[in-house]
């Protein structure tokens, strides 16, 4: 028996990479650093944080001491932990981790030392690691915990990741990492401003074994997005329809620029954590709404809203920049 842990379930701790000067935050570095630091403070009222630095005397000096607050020195090419840490999986009623291959988005971007990281730096954790041959990133999947992950085909599917595996054979891959027999594909989807072909952690999440939240289409039908949003979403309704899964909108974001470039703001990139959702918010008057949704839905826990405008300006947000670890992963220093 084997199946890709749930976000939604109980955690160990958070991993997120700091900010440094080698990476693209270099236009912005400390006003990135304070979102990260509004981040992580955020995280550690509710568990542990893993921070992984290029110094950590200096990056201690953002914080104040606190027992939850874990850091290890790594020098990353970026900062987007979802796609280049390890993922949990469950097999046989042990814990296990996964460190796929990561390749910058279909290399877009360069990637050695992010797809190092894992291996680099396993002696952190408790559970074994096991390395796989074949380009996933963590963004690129959602799982309900138990029998189905949900994925985009314009990520997995992409011939920039696996091109010698047909759609059949990947589809396959999945079934075996993640012990899924049921893969839920969206044909449609997208965000202006995404680097990473559709992740489903822009668009669509499970919130529960049964319940998906997901990004509705733009009231504007003369959006960009209209099209595709609203075809995601009558292919949402099927799958639903299909496995008597809950369906949830969120608010589709008022356009956000940034020197003249569209941003993929999105309230579907929130973030598990133990006690808590933290939920992105970009200053714009859908924040409120938003925000009320995940108070109404998840009503016994914290709903905890955190400023992401600087985030998107890099083209992601804070599900992006986090990797949920499961209970029984304890970090070793």
């Amino acid at each position: 028996m084997k199946r890709l842990i749930a976000e939604f379930e109980e955690q160990s701790f958070t991993q997120i990479i700091f900010p440094h000067k080698n990476t693209d935050w270099i236009c912005c570095l400390e006003e990135a650093r304070k979102n990260f630091v509004n981040i992580i403070n955020a995280i550690i009222k509710y568990q542990k944080c893993l921070v992984v630095c290029t110094d950590i005397e200096e990056t201690k000096s953002y914080f104040e001491e606190n027992k939850n607050l874990f850091f290890i020195e790594y020098e990353t090419n970026d900062c987007w932990a979802r796609d280049t840490s390890a993922l949990s999986i469950e097999e046989d009623k042990e814990i296990k981790l996964l460190d796929f291959t990561f390749t910058g988005w279909g290399g877009k971007f360069e990637a050695e030392k992010d797809n190092l990281l894992t291996k680099s730096i396993s002696k952190h954790y408790s559970k074994p690691i096991d390395t796989i041959d074949f380009i996933l990133e963590g963004g690129g999947v959602e799982s309900n915990g138990i029998d189905a992950i949900l994925t985009t085909s314009e990520c997995m599917l992409n011939k920039n990741r696996n091109s010698s595996l047909d759609s059949i054979q990947i589809t396959q891959k999945l079934n075996d990492y993640f012990g899924a027999t049921k893969i839920h594909y969206l044909d449609h989807g997208y965000l202006a401003g995404d680097d990473t072909d559709s992740h489903i952690d822009t668009l669509a999440r499970f919130v529960d074994q049964n319940t998906i939240m997901y990004v509705e289409p733009p009231k504007n039908k003369d959006d960009e997005h209209f099209n595709e949003l609203k075809k995601m979403e009558d292919e949402l309704k099927v799958i639903a329809s299909q496995n008597s899964y809950n369906l949830v909108t969120l608010p589709f974001c008022d356009p956000v620029y940034f020197e003249d470039e569209r941003l993929p703001a999105t309230y579907a990139n929130f973030l598990f954590v133990n006690g808590a959702v933290l939920v992105p918010v970009y200053g714009i008057k859908q924040d409120e709404e938003a925000l009320k949704i995940f108070e109404d839905f998840f009503t016994d826990l914290d709903i905890v809203g955190i400023d992401c405008s600087t985030l998107i300006k890099q083209h992601g947000s804070l599900h992006c920049v986090t990797m949920n670890f499961a209970k029984g992963v304890d970090i070793t220093l």
